[in-house]
């Protein structure tokens, strides 16, 4: 006779629900544990370290970008670029050490993605520094290479007139630093030509320099009695004078780059006030499609912008670069209220329109981030910073898609920007 069924079924739940209850604390078990682990690599421990292995990156890099500058210079002053005698693999080493500085700025610049989890930042940053100090490897021995076969085929004294001959064509292009500056002036508010005028004092101070060091070598030169036989006496101090040749150099483009915004500038304000003008005038028409309460508030912020539009048309001729500036801002600020109210027709229009003096406010903006960063003393932020803008710049540049352009152009704008406020205060020794 078999068992009766409740017998059976107390049976079967007599072990069933001791492994279901198992199960259950297992698997409650294991989802806790998940959870810590994963609230762990994003407790404020994981990202301080994930933070300071970025550092770490970052200052590998630094040495990365400034053992590159340093061989570019003894290249130069060996004349190892242009020699046809010189052995091809160090054109080939600086190549690769720039590709390679290039690309781990770009790696870099990524890890300080807000969404990134510090895992990610952690291993990234990793490659990075084993990246950097792969190829800084590379450069040391490649700088070696260089030394044995310029002190075979190269002179000091060869080196120095070469580095004469540099100076003295920097000075044929100087000209009159201060004359540019004179001419802005006399035209616009200091504002816009203090920049012009630091660089051009730092044009003359930086050739005078070079000047003093080039003497100081031709002295050791002379006093070694034969070409060459000074080169390690004389060699500091050319390597010095080329440095402050093209930090010379350097200040000069800023000088005339800074004058060529701010007069392009002047001659651009009227136009971008009037496109300004006619975009505020076509946002307040989209606004009259849509529901009433968008359109009350787009109003709002439409007439706010119209207003500052017609406020800033009072100092644009004295200070064109900060009208320029605040106009491609407004007009970035009118795109960002108008949103989804306009048809692709109409956003293809206003980025048209409003990707001149965008262009225009993202040169000037990189090319005092440039000056800024000119001297070499830098953190890896501002200069990863300063590279995805001249990026983003040229993307803007040749993009044949006026909304591609205009969005490059602003974030090359945003980069720009925040040159002035990197992430990181490490800095690196000066080229």
């Amino acid at each position: 006779m078999s068992p009766p069924m409740p017998d059976l079924l107390a049976a079967a739940l007599g072990w069933v629900v001791p492994v279901l209850v198992g199960f259950v604390v297992a698997a409650l078990a294991l989802s806790i544990t998940v959870w810590a682990v994963r609230r762990s690599r994003r407790s404020p421990r994981a990202r301080a370290a994930a933070e300071q292995a970025r550092r770490r990156a970052g200052a590998t890099l630094v040495r990365l970008d400034d053992a590159v500058a340093a061989f570019d210079v003894e290249l130069t002053l060996s004349g190892a670029l242009i020699d046809e005698s010189a052995p091809p693999t160090l054109r080939r080493s600086r190549r690769t050490a720039q590709r390679a500085r290039d690309e781990s700025f770009a790696s870099y610049r990524a890890l300080s993605a807000v969404a990134l989890h510090p895992t990610d930042v952690r291993r990234g940053a990793h490659r990075v520094e084993h990246d950097c100090d792969a190829a800084l490897e590379q450069v040391t021995a490649a700088a070696a290479e260089h030394r044995a076969w310029a002190a075979q085929h190269v002179s000091a004294r060869t080196q120095l007139d070469a580095a004469r001959a540099r100076l003295a064509h920097l000075h044929d292009e100087m000209g009159e630093p201060t004359a540019l500056v004179t001419d802005l002036s006399t035209r616009f508010a200091e504002q816009e030509w203090r920049d012009a005028a630091q660089a051009a004092r730092t044009t003359v101070a930086q050739a005078s320099e070079s000047a003093r060091l080039l003497d100081a070598a031709e002295a050791h030169v002379t006093r070694a009695g034969a070409e060459g036989a000074g080169r390690g006496d004389a060699h500091a101090d050319l390597v010095s004078a080329e440095r402050a040749r093209r930090r010379a150099e350097t200040a000069l483009r800023v000088l005339e780059e800074r004058h060529r915004l701010v007069t392009q500038a002047a001659q651009a304000v009227p136009e971008e006030v009037d496109a300004a003008r006619t975009a505020v005038r076509q946002a307040m028409a989209t606004r009259e499609h849509l529901d009433p309460v968008e359109g009350t508030a787009l109003e709002d912020e439409i007439r706010a912008i119209a207003n500052e539009v017609d406020d800033l048309t009072a100092t644009a001729a004295r200070n064109p670069t900060g009208a320029i500036d605040r106009i491609a801002r407004l007009r970035r600020r009118l795109d960002h209220a108008l949103d989804a109210g306009r048809t692709d027709q109409q956003r293809l229009r206003a980025a048209r329109t409003a990707l001149p003096g965008t262009l225009a406010a993202a040169r000037s903006l990189v090319a005092r981030a440039e000056a800024r960063l000119s001297t070499g003393d830098a953190s890896a932020d501002a200069r990863a910073l300063l590279s995805a803008a001249q990026i983003e710049l040229a993307t803007a540049r040749q993009a044949h898609d006026p909304v591609m352009a205009l969005d490059a152009a602003r974030r090359a704008m945003s980069d720009a920007d925040a040159v002035a406020a990197p992430k990181t205060p490490e800095a690196a020794p000066a080229r």
